[in-house]
């Protein structure tokens, strides 16, 4: 669910408008509940996994319990693939097989492979610069962070939180 809102007219039913994203084909659209309306639950399977390389088409992922392989679209992590680390553990959410959502670590740390180098002066103001980590993910992140340092990022908004 992206949205939610909830009207009650003086006469009738109230309504319960919501926009949803269809996590199978990454769609959004609109629904209308009126009071009193049922909505199915649906389960979703959650598993750890590790992450093992990606491919033109998939991500591949090997079952922790089972060691079994699954092949993950490129379209469902999106933008997050940046923080996909070579053996690193996650979990996956699937529905009747099929993997439709993932969960990161809360944060995670990176090694600074590209950096800019920071003026005279330029720390008085709280300025920042943009560095790129050995996964490619570009960072917005105070001027004394210089190549070679760690950095712990958080994954859910993608800022900058310490230099570890």
């Amino acid at each position: 669910m992206t949205e939610y809102s909830h009207t009650k007219p003086g006469r009738g039913k109230a309504t319960i408008r919501v926009k949803v994203r269809d996590l199978r084909t990454g769609t959004n659209k609109e629904v209308t509940f009126s009071s009193g309306d049922r909505v199915e639950d649906v389960r979703l399977d959650k598993s750890a996994f590790q992450y093992l390389y990606s491919d033109e088409n998939f991500y591949v992922f090997m079952d922790l319990s089972s060691y079994e392989q699954k092949e993950v679209a490129h379209a469902v992590l999106e933008g997050d693939a940046k923080y996909l680390r070579d053996n690193m553990e996650l979990e996956l959410l699937s529905f009747e097989g099929e993997v439709i959502d993932y969960e990161l670590p809360k944060t995670m740390e990176f090694d600074v492979v590209e950096a800019e180098n920071a003026l005279a002066g330029d720390t008085a103001t709280g300025a920042t610069k943009e560095v790129k980590t050995d996964t490619g993910l570009r960072v917005k992140t105070p001027l004394f962070v210089q190549v070679g340092d760690r950095i712990r990022v958080n994954t859910d908004t993608g800022e900058y939180l310490t230099r570890v």
